[in-house]
């Protein structure tokens, strides 16, 4: 008869497992709402021995952050193939199911938890907007890009965010929509931006020169062409 023995974990191995259960919890309530109590319970270790490993929730709070920043940033990752709509809704579509697993965290993140002032929670989130940012650059193949460029991608991800936190608060806009009326977004603020710059028309005609009839781009232009008819 062989008797079960709880198998100690390692330092790193065990600040690891703290994190995840964190994020779990954080994922399904607002932070504020969670306890270092039930942190360890979850976790299936004392209080004090979280204490060991993190000097307090927000720590804690900040290291889970961390983890889901990077994941975050990795759902706007996409191989440079096929038409830049079509990349753009998978990206929309990877960057939902974050936002719809992760919900109450997210929103807990971007409209004030209990790290959102600190310097290091903010250095996170603008880290995940700049990754966007970058891959957003790398799928039109720029590298140095014109004032008013960085404007259209930079305003287009501050919208996706607050898309993402009214849907959350009620949910009354189908998501599928949503996901592909930000792609539209996209393509909009481009072209109004093109409309006062000579550079961002040429920019715009290099996005859509690969858009096939039944693309995202070309959804939307046959939207306002039968608006304005």
């Amino acid at each position: 008869m062989t008797t079960g023995v709880r198998r100690r974990m390692g330092v790193e191995e065990r600040r690891q497992q703290l994190i995840g259960v964190a994020l779990e919890l954080f994922s399904r309530r607002s932070p504020d709402d969670v306890s270092i109590d039930e942190i360890a319970s979850a976790a299936g270790i004392s209080r004090p021995l979280v204490y060991h490993y993190f000097p307090g929730k927000l720590s804690l709070y900040e290291a889970a952050l961390k983890r889901a920043a990077e994941e975050l940033a990795g759902r706007f990752v996409e191989p440079r193939e096929g038409p830049l709509g079509a990349r753009l809704l998978r990206v929309m579509h990877r960057f939902f199911d974050f936002v719809e697993e992760h919900g109450p965290g997210f929103s807990a993140l971007m409209r004030g938890g209990p790290a959102v002032g600190s310097t290091a929670t903010n250095a996170l989130i603008d880290s995940v907007r700049q990754a966007a940012y970058v891959q957003i650059l790398s799928h039109l193949r720029i590298e140095n890009p014109p004032a008013r460029l960085e404007l259209v991608i930079r305003s287009w991800i501050s919208l996706a965010e607050s898309t993402a936190l009214i849907w959350l608060d009620g949910r009354r806009i189908p998501r599928a929509e949503l996901e592909v009326q930000l792609v539209h977004d996209f393509a909009a603020l481009a072209a109004v931006s093109a409309a006062y710059d000579e550079e961002m028309t040429a920019l715009l005609r290099g996005m859509l020169k690969d858009e096939p009839a039944d693309g995202s781009f070309s959804d939307l232009a046959a939207r306002l062409i039968s608006l304005a008819s």
